[in-house]
């Protein structure tokens, strides 16, 4: 059976119409293609075994020639063969595809299409760019090519003399061999003999020719309608012209290609880098950057960093974990609680008005053990030593970071950036350029720019107040279900029983609404990012780098009130301002304020992270790795029916799934929110990085077998940084400073206690002779009469409450019949200029050792700057050499001809 293909190499001239609709003629194109292709209806079946005669390799990455290699595949369904065929609508998308790949074979492109072996109704559009394509567009886009070999020493390695481990981390030099280093400038056609060209075929690497036929693809346009183009295979894929468009992944990631010429890093990269037996190796940076591109790159080498710095923050906090754990029998304020004799006798004041009842201070006895573990000292150094850690990892990454602009040759990258091809296709007005005073076309006025402006963060603000009324609701649920689990749960007054012990109104209502609001953080995330894809589209960035760093601010300043909303409640506001038992005060006029535990909030919040944390994180890996797996696995089973069938390499990878150009975006958004966590609140859980390593360390193989085997190929993009997450992350980093020594102030009891022990324990303001912190929570519970209660805060007392007259609730006030009763005691004023001047100090502290280091360690080392002015130097040396040559050797062709031709005129005369 002959091959179903057609190879449209013709040199075509490019026909506009004028007319009202616009769309371009293309009627001896249809003939063409009729012709080269045959009549659908003609054809024979296309899944016959017989298929095995295309070049019978099912992982060729080449025409069927053998000889163009392939650089995109563009996928389509005939619409002749469409189940619902209707004809108009069918009609204008072919006339546009034909109109489209018109353009790219006028533009110099070649294209050879086949049917799918598996569904006759697909067919793959195979591009080829020739030498001149690729020469002409180098050019154009300022891509730098290597001029000769580097002889400079780039990389050193991390490990000084411990080569013997460094074997162990790092891949095997043998399996990925070192990428050879050459002095690179950017192209230019009129240069070409001074770059290092041995061989045309793999000048270009897969990966840049990829880059320039999807630049290519991006700007050609396939109609014209009221003088606005429309072009750029986004919106073709977007709009169902095509159903996909990518490169080809170069093999099959199980096992490695048959074809020699392959270079087989799809396998390398699964077996050196995604295997799970690869898990303790460092990753291939420079193997994963010469595959997909410096973008992907620079993303797993800062989340490897980033894993590796997190192992140091996890080795103090879990030793600041097990100093509280070990010292939590020595907490003398929880024995005081848990002890009978004091505890069992102190009898709390109603947390809310009717329902609720008088209770026994002993109840809180597991949740005080546990809340001794975090609310230690410990906690105190960890916070300060994380406040220095988040500035050295910054710190440190910025020196990486430079040398991986070196190394992978982005430095200037920046000059490279053109504009998208959205923002080309707005270019309708006419202005003039303040700096070349010349003519130039923007999409907009400066009138309309700030239009735009003011809409886009009126709709950011409004999505920001939705959450902030999400977390409001959250909190009157909190206030309402109290009531409800304070009159449901086991009422046994004197705390003995076991689901009382456990199961508390506070920890019932703290559980419960922790999970309500992991729901509605999903919730509003999954539909705020439609949204703020939709505000930065209509925002119109210039370059793809403009329109990256805007979706970053709007999606993480939404993220973090989604993210940390509650957690700030919990921290900053909850039991801060409720008044006291016979003056409570209201929200919204209706509701009673939330209490803390006599211990403070502290051990809530860190139940808060917890749930967050780990739910954020197994929902991450179930869709990062289950629906991949299961939407390729039913692609699969729905394409394949009986026998097995030997598919090309375009087609394989047409089943895989599609990641998209935000997925990147969306692993950083992810890894970000993270780094707020462990940051922001860790002295609340300094068991947060230890969580954040064993998550990264997953994420790291989770995202390469992700990319490896269940994604397409991406197209390789270029990065110098992480872009505006590195500012972001800066941001984080000065606000945990004060977040930190404000949870140490006021969400914990940790300066209460402070102040109690060298103030309030002695005299004159107390009765021992000595330090001590015995009668600390007698001195911090204060008295109020139960007489004195209002109708509408009476509580439901107990049978058993006997001849107690008074209640206890927590706060420092004056007893009843004291002159300035119920008014706010020495002992609380003491403790709010403790707190005060706590968080002066420590802020200060931690400010300065980090300006400090950030000006102690410079953003680019030494070495690296030395390799970058010499190398610039060679290479302009070089340049400038090889220009003096041309220059000389053409002289002296002139010089010849001069000489020749005069002595052909004086020959005859002298003779």
């Amino acid at each position: 059976m002959q091959m179903m293909t057609r190879d449209v190499l013709l040199d075509m001239e490019q026909e506009e119409d004028d007319d009202e609709d616009g769309d371009i003629a293309l009627e001896n194109f249809d003939q063409m293609v009729l012709s080269s292709f045959g009549t659908l209806e003609s054809q024979q079946d296309l899944r016959s075994p017989q298929f095995e005669e295309f070049n019978g390799k099912p992982d060729s990455l080449y025409f069927n020639d053998g000889q163009r290699r392939i650089d995109f595949v563009l996928v389509y369904e005939d619409e002749s063969r469409k189940e619902t065929n209707k004809k108009g609508s069918n009609e204008k998308q072919r006339k546009k595809r034909q109109a489209y790949e018109s353009n790219l074979i006028h533009d110099g492109l070649q294209l050879e299409a086949t049917r799918s072996v598996l569904d006759d109704r697909l067919v793959f559009v195979k591009v080829h760019a020739p030498w001149e394509v690729l020469c002409t567009y180098a050019e154009l886009m300022h891509i730098k090519l290597p001029l000769k070999p580097n002889d400079l020493k780039t990389r050193s390695s991390a490990f000084g003399n411990f080569t013997w481990f460094s074997k162990v981390l790092q891949v095997d030099e043998s399996i990925i061999k070192p990428e050879q280093e050459f002095f690179t400038a950017p192209f230019e056609k009129n240069r070409m003999n001074d770059f290092y060209i041995h061989d045309k075929d793999t000048f270009f690497n897969p990966a840049t020719r990829s880059r320039i036929v999807y630049f290519i693809l991006s700007r050609i346009k396939y109609q014209v309608r009221e003088n606005v183009k429309k072009f750029g295979i986004n919106k073709l894929v977007s709009s169902g012209i095509y159903k996909a468009a990518f490169p080809l992944h170069d093999c099959n990631f199980s096992c490695p290609s048959e074809d020699f010429s392959c270079p087989n890093e799809r396998y390398l990269l699964y077996m050196e880098w995604a295997h799970p037996r690869s898990i303790y190796k460092k990753q291939p940076l420079d193997l994963i950057r010469k595959y997909y591109g410096e973008k992907i790159g620079i993303y797993f080498a800062w989340l490897g960093y980033y894993t590796q710095m997190l192992l140091l923050a996890a080795v103090v906090g879990v030793a600041c974990f097990l100093y509280g754990f070990v010292n939590r029998n020595n907490c003398t304020w929880s024995k005081e609680v848990c002890d009978p004799n004091i505890g069992g006798n102190i009898v709390m004041c109603p947390q809310c008005d009717n329902l609720c009842p008088f209770w026994k201070l002993n109840i809180t006895c597991e949740s005080s053990q546990k809340l001794c573990i975090f609310d230690s000292f410990g906690t105190l150094v960890f916070a300060v030593f994380m406040g220095v850690w988040v500035t050295l990892f910054l710190e440190f990454w910025k020196r990486r970071q430079a040398e991986l602009e070196y190394e992978w040759d982005t430095v200037e990258l920046q000059q490279e950036e053109q504009p998208r091809p959205e923002y080309e296709a707005r270019c309708t007005h006419v202005v003039i350029n303040e700096i070349t005073q010349e003519e130039e076309r923007v999409p907009f006025t400066t009138w309309g720019k700030c239009i735009r402006a003011v809409l886009c963060a009126s709709a950011v603000l409004f999505w920001i107040l939705l959450i902030i009324a999400s977390v409001i609701g959250i909190i009157v649920y909190r206030l309402s279900v109290f009531i409800v689990f304070s009159a449901k749960l086991p009422k046994n007054f004197n705390g003995t029983d076991p689901i009382q012990k456990y199961l508390t109104p506070q920890t019932a209502t703290s559980i419960t609404a922790s999970l309500i609001s992991f729901v509605i953080i999903m919730i509003l995330n999954i539909i705020y990012e439609k949204v703020a894809i939709m505000i930065t589209n209509f925002e119109l960035p210039r370059t793809q780098t403009d329109y990256e760093n805007s979706l970053t601010m709007k999606m993480f300043l939404f993220q973090f009130v989604n993210y940390y909303s509650s957690c700030f409640y919990i921290a900053f506001f909850k039991g801060k301002f409720v008044g006291y038992p016979g003056d409570p005060v209201y929200w919204l006029g209706k509701y009673r304020n939330e209490e803390c535990d006599p211990g403070g909030c502290l051990f809530e919040l860190t139940t808060q992270l917890t749930i967050i944390m780990g739910g954020k994180a197994i929902l991450n890996n179930i869709q990062e790795v289950l629906l991949p797996w299961v939407k390729n696995l039913i692609g699969r089973c729905r394409t394949v029916s009986g026998s097995e069938k030997i598919s090309p390499r375009w087609e394989q990878d047409y089943h895989l799934q599609l990641m998209g150009r935000l997925g990147l975006f969306y692993e950083y958004l992810e890894m970000i929110i993270q780094f707020g966590f462990v940051t922001l609140f860790v002295a609340s859980f300094p068991l947060a990085p230890l969580l954040a390593l064993v998550n990264n360390i997953l994420e790291i193989r989770v995202d390469a077998w992700k990319m490896t085997t269940q994604y397409r190929r991406m197209v390789p993009e270029k990065a110098q940084d992480i872009g505006a997450w590195q500012p972001i992350m800066q941001g984080i980093a000065i606000l945990a400073v004060v977040t930190n020594a404000m949870i140490i102030a006021f969400t914990s009891d940790m300066i209460p206690r402070l102040v109690y022990y060298w103030s309030f324990s002695v005299p004159p303001y107390g009765n021992h002779t000595h330090y001590t912190m015995e009668g600390y929570i007698n001195n911090t519970l204060s008295i109020f009469n139960i007489a004195d209660f209002k109708n509408r805060s009476k509580g439901n007392p107990y049978s058993g409450l006997g001849d107690h007259t008074t209640c206890r609730y927590r706060d420092f006030r004056y007893p009843p019949g004291h002159p300035q009763e119920y008014k706010h005691n020495i002992y609380y004023w003491h403790v709010i200029a403790a707190k005060l001047a706590f968080i002066i100090v420590m802020e200060h502290i931690i400010y300065s050792v980090k300006f400090f280091l950030s000006y102690a360690i410079p953003d680019v080392s030494k070495s690296t700057k030395s390799k970058i002015k010499r190398e610039k130097y060679l290479t302009q040396k070089l340049l400038h050499e090889n220009h003096l040559k041309d220059m000389t050797k053409n002289m002296g062709v002139i010089a010849e001809s001069i000489i020749g031709a005069i002595d052909n005129n004086l020959r005859p005369k002298l003779e």
